[in-house]
């Protein structure tokens, strides 16, 4: 996780000037974290529709897994780990 002064340090005005909520912020994290910039938009739409938690533990499984397709794998996991939420809160 980074700090404010870490995030404020990096922020470019003229590239970053269309972030505006804390959900964009991180899609664009995201993003850059699996290498897929040119897709941000879908990275930006994944982090307002779902929470944070499921988000963070699949970046964190696919960080920690070599895999060729870390694109894909992340779209797995963060599935596997929304229908075993669901599964919890329907009991």
């Amino acid at each position: 996780m980074k700090s404010v002064n870490q995030i404020l340090k990096n922020f470019n005005p003229t590239q970053d000037k269309y972030i505006s909520r804390d959900f964009q912020a991180f899609g664009i994290y995201l993003a850059e974290e699996m290498n897929d910039y040119k897709n941000r938009s879908m990275w930006i739409r994944l982090a307002k529709t779902n929470h944070r938690a499921i988000l963070e533990k699949a970046l964190s499984f696919v960080k920690d897994s070599n895999a060729d397709n870390k694109i894909a794998l992340f779209l797995w996991k963060m599935k596997q780990l929304k229908s075993e939420a669901n599964k919890k809160s329907g009991e």
